[in-house]
């Protein structure tokens, strides 16, 4: 299967050669996709060196599937001239979300709705996508009425310029600002641009992604995203409102056998998800269960996975294995 990676020599881009590697997905020809900047630049995959092109190169290549992860304008113009010559596309960026006409998909949950029509896919926001892998299973137990976010989210979400001022800041170097404040020991109430109702982008993506993806208007979700000083991994507190009323055991067993989601719930042997323990993995950690003793019928959960897998290269990856498995993809 020829695979062009498009952002291939990105943060995101790097993880997805790691992962595409690492889950032994049938790459029979790889075609790493750059700005004009890189194109030339030779890149070991499994032992095989390949040459950096630009779009248009990588367009007349004709691949089978092509990872997107070059950021949203890249995405509206050249995802549908992928599409044009047979490829099928997976979008890591924000550009075909909440478009009605694209699916978004997080493969556990909604891999269903994919067919061999599809050829460009949306990617969830990296929040969003350890968001619902968690509250999927418990909303089709119990119900969601209303959902309250608070993320913590690490400056590799940001990108390269970020996690190298986070780096200087802490050599005690004047550099380049990813953002407009110190991120160094301090916690930014900023992902993204504010929009006019005040909310940011990140913020109003976890307001909307889950509803499309759970294929449920009927729950209502408000969001604060914040930045913190953390290298990888997003970490986020949830407190939601079931319809109906649930057993803390139970939450704990559902979660448990949940694929994809791992449960790390002992407070007495101070056995809790973290950012740091999470890095490197493709599970999302689930913890600090317990009730909300203010309100009726509502939980409080923790919960982290590391972004640049999960939360963009992995899901992507594992979109292009169900569409291979289901026979939905040109090969």
């Amino acid at each position: 299967m020829r695979v062009a990676v498009v952002g291939a020599t990105g943060m995101v881009g790097g993880v997805l050669l790691k992962v595409l590697a690492e889950r032994n997905f049938p790459v029979s020809e790889l075609i790493p996709v750059a700005s004009e900047k890189s194109v030339g630049k030779k890149m070991l995959f499994k032992g095989r060196e390949y040459v950096v092109v630009n779009l248009a190169t990588a367009v007349k290549m004709k691949p089978d599937i092509a990872l997107f992860s070059a950021g949203g304008e890249t995405s509206l113009e050249w995802a549908p001239k992928f599409a044009e010559v047979g490829a099928t596309v997976v979008d890591n960026s924000s550009a075909w979300r909440m478009d009605t006409t694209k699916k978004l998909v997080v493969p556990e949950i909604n891999g269903d709705v994919l067919t061999s029509d599809d050829k460009i896919i949306a990617n969830p926001n990296c929040s969003t996508i350890q968001l619902v892998m968690a509250l999927a299973p418990l909303h089709t137990k119990y119900k969601m009425k209303r959902v309250v976010i608070s993320t913590y989210q690490s400056v590799s979400g940001t990108g390269v310029k970020a996690v190298q001022q986070l780096d200087n800041e802490e050599a005690g170097i004047d550099g380049e600002m990813a953002y407009p404040h110190q991120i160094g020991r301090n916690a930014l109430p900023h992902c993204d641009v504010f929009l006019e109702n005040g909310y940011t982008k990140e913020e109003m993506k976890l307001v909307k992604e889950p509803k499309k993806i759970l294929r449920d208007e009927s729950f209502s979700v408000t969001a604060t995203a914040v930045r913190i000083p953390t290298a990888g991994g997003h970490s986020e507190a949830v407190n939601v409102q079931f319809e109906n009323d649930f057993d803390l055991s139970e939450v704990r067993q559902i979660l448990s056998e949940t694929p994809g989601v791992i449960v790390q719930d002992d407070v007495a042997n101070n056995v809790y998800p973290m950012p740091i323990t999470a890095h490197d993995k493709d599970e999302v950690f689930v913890g600090r269960l317990r009730r909300d003793e203010s309100q009726e019928n509502t939980l409080n959960l923790w919960i982290v996975a590391d972004n640049l897998r999960k939360g963009a290269a992995t899901n992507t990856v594992q979109i292009a294995e169900y569409l291979v498995a289901k026979n939905l993809v040109r090969s």
